[in-house]
């Protein structure tokens, strides 16, 4: 199953976890089935049907600009990061 790393902002939904197995084939299927457990992390993650900005996601260490729509395989690590800008 993946795993989900929750950043330190949104782990006041999750108990304090820093990490998650949760079921989902898309980082947005495995947003929407925590939000089911845990309620709130979605709107604390997104915004309408896309990550915050201010926020990237990495996928088994690279990073995705599909964002919501980055598929994840069942062993993968998903990071929801703070994006990083700069030249």
């Amino acid at each position: 199953m993946p795993v989900v790393f929750i950043p330190p902002h949104a782990r006041r939904f999750v108990n304090g976890q820093k990490q998650i197995e949760v079921e989902g084939s898309t980082v947005e299927k495995l947003l929407r089935n925590l939000e089911t457990e845990y309620p709130g992390i979605w709107d604390t993650l997104c915004v309408d049907d896309a990550l915050k900005p201010g926020l990237a996601v990495a996928v088994d260490g690279n990073m995705s600009n599909r964002g919501l729509h980055q598929a994840v395989q069942t062993e993968s690590e998903v990071h929801i990061l703070p994006a990083v800008g700069g030249g």
